[in-house]
């Protein structure tokens, strides 16, 4: 298991207001929508997530970084666990073509409104629960996903990515170092149910028997 940092640069090049964020709509409100994964989640205002998720190319360096890495080659296969709108599939399918791209969200809304190239390899599904064979996946992904699952799913989703991959994995969450980045994730997030110390994570990390790589985002 190794710590590889493929996010931080896209997590940093967002701005956040962290006071503005819990004080300016009651955020108790904005995580009942949140959770809900639909519209006001991706394409809604600010307050309900993401306040409007499009394309716009920023996942190409993670899929450049990604497939050197894992050393992806056409006919690889790989699953995007909490794809979304299959952003990063799409980038991955055009560095490496060839690659046979797979995705899962829970989300609906996110897999009706997904990239239209990639549209038809999402599937809707749980990270529990993923529906595939074992060892079926050269790549599973997991970009910051896992923290959204309460810990009797969270073990049962790193379980099941074990189970369906069959050679790499790479997981990234949420987490936090010290006070001040614990104050700044409950602060920010919206539909987070694991809070975990990198320590913590490691603990999950071993207690599943993952043995993929992973990173986590900090809210510095």
């Amino acid at each position: 298991m190794s710590y590889i940092d493929f996010l931080s640069s896209l997590h940093r090049s967002s701005r956040r207001d962290y006071l503005a964020r819990v004080c300016e709509f009651p955020k108790d409100q904005a995580a009942v929508v949140a959770k809900q994964f639909g519209p006001e989640y991706w394409d809604g205002d600010r307050r309900y997530g993401y306040g409007g998720y499009h394309y716009d190319g920023r996942w190409r360096s993670v899929a450049e970084a990604l497939a050197n890495q894992y050393r992806l080659q056409p006919k690889h296969r790989v699953l995007d666990v909490g794809c979304g709108k299959g952003f990063l599939l799409y980038e991955l399918s055009q560095v490496v073509p060839g690659l046979l791209i797979c995705g899962i969200d829970i989300s609906r809304y996110a897999i009706l409104n997904a990239k239209e190239e990639v549209r038809s390899q999402l599937v809707n599904a749980s990270a529990p629960t993923l529906p595939f064979p074992d060892h079926t996946f050269d790549l599973v992904l997991s970009l910051n996903t896992l923290h959204n699952l309460r810990c009797f799913d969270l073990e049962q989703a790193l379980l099941e990515i074990g189970r369906v991959g069959r050679s790499h994995k790479y997981i990234c969450v949420e987490s936090y170092r010290n006070e001040v980045e614990k104050t700044n994730l409950l602060y920010w997030q919206l539909t987070c149910e694991s809070f975990y110390s990198p320590e913590e994570w490691s603990w999950w990390f071993q207690r599943c028997q993952y043995t993929g790589d992973h990173s986590f985002i900090f809210f510095e």
